[in-house]
């Protein structure tokens, strides 16, 4: 008998995530040059990373022969220093990804639920599945998500909520004030995971103090990302802020040297570079400007993004991707949320964009 016939069903059943097509796939696909493809798929800073990040890396290569820092002493500073939340408090993860499994394998089991939104982050319903306990996908409003309708979602079996602010795939944004009001409804046996993997792309206007809301809320988990705006998607460097007794379970299932030596100096070096990360928002501003007015004299529908991405309705998506791969530009179909029309766009260049655009209009 095949052992894979021994593992648990649910496991047996988990439809695995399927990542942005990477640029050296294409190129072998297609007979494609590297160098002329465009990839708008995954979300990546298309500055790439802060020279600070960059040169920490570099610094610490003689040390490569040595196991991390399994506690992240120096990142966890930083980031208390910056956050103003105790170190205690934080714990580090293998990009947000690991720190949303984490939650997931600490918080969750058989017979326990997990609620999230429809069209919420794929990973949600992966770890909560992974685990053995039942999601609880509420239906979206707006494409996003209906704080309402999820609060009737749980129930004595709800252990964790995980709420996306902006969402991926959809873009869509959660008023600060409307997220305070939820928190101050969930039973405290609930924990809440606020996954803000954008928020450096938020504008002014929109920002609100999550992390000063974790005294008030002990069930509150905030998870951060280095993967997006700091460009250390490569890496793999993500951290959550909570209370100690949260941050202590997460811990207890964490794998030990989770982060490695490269991404702990890169990042915490990436965390000092604000001048990178103001100039990055400012090039993602201007880019979905420059999509948004493309999308409308074409036509065609969007959803208003909080992000560094936007998500299009087109005519037959699958064969306007395909044809998109043929002009040597990636981007993400979103048909496995549910999203059959639709295309995820991550904002690129300004000559990126540009040749998007050209290579929609051809494959439209």
């Amino acid at each position: 008998m095949d052992p894979s016939h021994g593992a648990p069903r649910h496991v047996r059943s988990i439809t695995p995530y399927q990542p942005g097509k990477p640029i050296t796939e294409l190129a072998r696909e297609l007979g494609l040059a590297p160098s002329g493809i465009i990839k708008l798929a995954s979300n990546e800073n298309p500055l790439g990373m802060s020279p600070r990040a960059r040169e920490a890396m570099v610094g610490c290569c003689n040390e490569i022969g040595r196991y991390p820092d399994g506690n992240g002493f120096e990142l966890k500073a930083a980031l208390s220093a910056r956050t103003g939340v105790g170190a205690e408090r934080i714990v580090l993860g293998n990009g947000s990804n690991d720190v949303l499994d984490l939650a997931a394998r600490a918080f969750l089991g058989p017979e326990t639920e997990a609620v999230y939104s429809q069209y919420a982050f794929a990973v949600y319903p992966l770890s909560t599945q992974a685990v053995g306990a039942t999601g609880v996908a509420v239906p979206a409003s707006g494409y996003g998500h209906d704080l309402a309708r999820m609060r009737e979602a749980i129930g004595e079996r709800t252990r964790v909520v995980f709420i996306a602010n902006p969402n991926n795939p959809t873009g869509t944004f959660v008023e600060g004030d409307q997220l305070s009001a939820f928190l101050a409804e969930v039973p405290p046996q609930v924990l809440v995971v606020l996954d803000e993997a954008y928020t450096e792309y938020l504008d002014q206007h929109q920002r609100y103090d999550s992390l000063g809301w974790l005294d008030r809320f002990p069930n509150l988990l905030v998870t951060r990302t280095f993967s997006k705006a700091y460009g250390l998607a490569g890496l793999r460097v993500g951290y959550g802020l909570g209370s100690p007794e949260v941050i202590d379970l997460m811990n207890r299932v964490r794998q030990p040297f989770n982060v490695s030596l490269v991404g702990l100096a890169a990042a915490t070096a990436a965390l000092a570079d604000e001048e990178f990360i103001l100039r990055s928002a400012d090039l993602n501003r201007r880019g979905m400007a420059q999509l948004l007015a493309a999308f409308d004299a074409i036509g065609l529908d969007w959803i208003p993004s909080a992000g560094n991405f936007v998500t299009v309705r087109v005519r037959d998506a699958a064969g306007v991707n395909r044809r998109l791969l043929e002009h040597g530009v990636i981007v993400r179909p979103i048909g496995g949320y549910g999203l059959t029309d639709w295309l995820r766009v991550s904002i690129g260049l300004p000559e990126e964009n540009e040749a998007f655009i050209g290579a929609l209009e051809r494959a439209l």
